[in-house]
């Protein structure tokens, strides 16, 4: 991201990229993170592309795994959210899934935003998703619909 579009980002998506980079520099593991609007459009991302030159996530994805994982993040929240009506089971708060080679976790933010995170096989799951549940407390009040605009506008500008 360029220095003149950074310089444009109003105090709380500013606050958002700050609370992004705590959340990869203090969980250890974790190899992407990112947040998706409820169309599934990537807000927020720990791609090094996506981030502000003074934030740098703890490890470097693969190229495009982010926007991969933006994706995954969209359809999973879309299919457990329709299992839970199915099942008569209400919202989704957390959708985990354990692979051989890490982890994936989707956690509700608000109005259907969501945040995913790719993590490493050796991961303390239960630090990824107390550390996962902080973001969301203290974006999911922020994140209104002006400010996802200025977000999807900002990820827009940085591609």
């Amino acid at each position: 991201m360029t220095a003149s579009i950074t310089y444009r980002l109003s105090n709380e998506a500013r606050n958002l990229h700050w609370l992004l980079s705590n959340l990869v520099e203090e969980v250890p593991g974790l190899v992407s993170v990112a947040v998706v609007s409820s169309d599934g459009l990537l807000l927020l991302s720990s791609d090094p592309d996506h981030m502000l030159p003074d934030t740098a996530p703890a490890l470097v994805s693969p190229k495009g795994s982010t926007a991969d994982l933006a994706t995954i993040v969209s359809g999973l929240g879309s299919l457990t959210i329709g299992a839970a009506h199915l099942m008569d089971g209400g919202g989704v708060k957390q959708t985990m899934v354990a692979m051989e080679h890490g982890s994936l976790f989707v956690m509700s933010i608000s109005d259907g935003s969501l945040l995913g995170v790719h993590a490493a096989p050796d991961c303390d799951m239960s630090i990824v998703a107390y550390h996962m549940a902080l973001f969301v407390g203290r974006a999911g009040h922020v994140l209104t619909p002006e400010l996802r605009s200025e977000l999807r506008k900002s990820m827009e500008s940085a591609s």
